[in-house]
C-alpha cells in the first residue's frame, strides 16, 4: 500500500510540476510578446480560435446525454 501511495504521490508531482512550467512558459512568450508589442495582433488572431474551442466544449457539455452517437449524428443517424 506504501508503494502505491508512493507512485500516486510521484505521479501527482509530476503533474503539477508540468503544469507550472506550461503556465511559466505561456506567461514568458505573453510577456515578451508584450515587450514586443505584438500582443494586439496576436489576440487578434487567437480570438476566433478560442471563440471556436469554447463553442464546440458547449456543444458537447449541452449534448452530454447522448452516448454511444457521434457528436455530428443525431439519435435517428441523420447528419
Amino acid at each position: 500500500m506504501e508503494t502505491y501511495l508512493n507512485f500516486m504521490l510521484v505521479r501527482f508531482g509530476v503533474i503539477v510540476g508540468g503544469l507550472v512550467v506550461l503556465a511559466l512558459l505561456v506567461f514568458a512568450v505573453a510577456l515578451t510578446l508584450k515587450r514586443r508589442g505584438r500582443l494586439d495582433d496576436v489576440r487578434r488572431y487567437a480570438d476566433p480560435v478560442v471563440r471556436a474551442g469554447l463553442r464546440a466544449a458547449a456543444r458537447r457539455f449541452e449534448g452530454g446525454g447522448r452516448r454511444g452517437t457521434s457528436g455530428s449524428r443525431q439519435r435517428d443517424g441523420r447528419r
